[in-house]
């Protein structure tokens, strides 16, 4: 019995990772629960188990007595001492229960205790393996389609990926291997509940860290991002290190790391800025492509100035707005950009500022310069 005890621990540890010490706890349990459905008390029942051999032995411990009462809590002075002639009355003597004379309910309550555990433990292994990858990338196998929602196969448990989290057009094959940012894991009575995302900014993030060395070790930091899923993602990055060129780190040699990125993404526009300290700037890195004349920024209200060029005017807002919106939502920073005709007309630009020398990149911060020294 006890060989084959271990080697079923031994096989239950190695493909379901549970410990032979929970188990062995929950045998122990079980043979205790056994004992008091048998006898319908254990509160004098030991359970004694070798943990290295899974040996074990139940008894009861009963008091030695003239005449017996209660015989499930004592035993007669004659028949201790045919067990053994050096007790006496008062005292305690411990009396072997075969486990095997049970009843057909006690033994099936203790075997459904047991497969109970196992059941508990799977569920926490699982739970505890993934609640580590919460809030990183794993990577899925597609199922099927459940309605409008995506079944995921993470390995050791499935996930449901659901229209929201979801990007607009995206379609998978089932057996398609899609990366995916694992946004929460609950522990529940049928196991896990992972929530999966392919929208959120997160997956853009931690995407880099896998491509980019220098973003995994921590030599360039990703510092915002600002992201429309399936159309355009601002990222702003900064190196601590001088001699590390953050945007060249992060477009790689030949684009071939952004594009990397940009493949997981199913196409995904990646726009790559410079992250500064100085508002003014930022602002105008997280405008890229387009060109700017000046910037003027107000740090308290979160407001900023734009003027750009009449010609950059539509490349600045973008389509439907999105350049605009992206690189507020990147800068934290409100941008009302106007073009060169719009700030002449509002006062914002001399009359005669279309026959001044053209300089780019004007920034209106000498109000800032002490608070923003570069």
């Amino acid at each position: 019995m006890s060989t084959e005890l271990m080697e079923a621990l031994t096989i239950l540890e190695q493909e379901k990772d549970i410990s032979k010490e929970t188990m062995l706890d929950a045998i122990e349990n079980s043979l205790m629960n056994a004992c008091k459905n048998h006898f319908k008390k254990a509160d004098n029942i030991k359970v004694v188990m070798n943990r290295e051999t899974c040996d074990f032995a139940v008894y009861a411990e009963k008091t030695v007595v003239e005449e017996v009462e209660d015989p499930e809590e004592e035993i007669s002075l004659v028949n201790a001492k045919m067990m053994d002639s050096k007790y006496a009355l008062g005292d305690i003597v411990q009396v072997p229960i075969d486990s095997k004379s049970f009843g057909r309910i006690a033994t099936q309550n203790a075997k459904n205790l047991i497969l109970q555990k196992i059941r508990e433990e799977e569920r926490k292994v699982v739970y505890d393996q993934y609640f580590e990858k919460e809030k990183d990338i794993v990577t899925g196998i597609v199922q099927r389609y459940v309605g409008k929602n995506i079944s995921i196969d993470l390995g050791k448990a499935d996930a449901m990926l659901t229209e929201n989290e979801q990007v607009k057009g995206e379609v998978f094959r089932p057996t398609e291997r899609i990366k995916l940012y694992v946004v929460e894991v609950k522990n529940t009575t049928k196991g896990p509940k992972i929530l999966v995302s392919r929208t959120h900014p997160e997956l853009v993030k931690r995407l880099f860290e896998a491509e980019v060395t220098e973003v995994k070790d921590g030599t360039v930091e990703i510092k915002s991002i600002a992201r429309e899923a399936g159309s355009r993602t601002k990222i702003a990055v900064w190196s601590n290190d001088p001699d590390v060129d953050p945007v060249g780190a992060c477009v790689g040699m030949n684009g071939q790391r952004v594009n990397a990125v940009v493949n997981e993404l199913r196409g995904e526009k990646i726009d790559i800025i410079n992250w500064s300290d100085n508002p003014a700037i930022l602002i105008e890195n997280a405008l890229s492509p387009a060109k700017v004349i000046s910037v003027a920024a107000d740090p308290d209200e979160k407001t900023a100035s734009v003027i750009v060029p009449d010609y950059q005017l539509s490349l600045a807002i973008g389509k439907e707005g999105q350049n605009a919106r992206l690189a507020a939502r990147l800068t934290g920073y409100k941008i009302d950009i106007k073009s060169e005709t719009q700030a002449i007309e509002s006062g914002e630009l001399p009359e005669n500022y279309m026959d001044l020398p053209m300089e780019e990149g004007v920034y209106e911060e000498d109000i800032y310069e002490d608070e923003y020294d570069e």
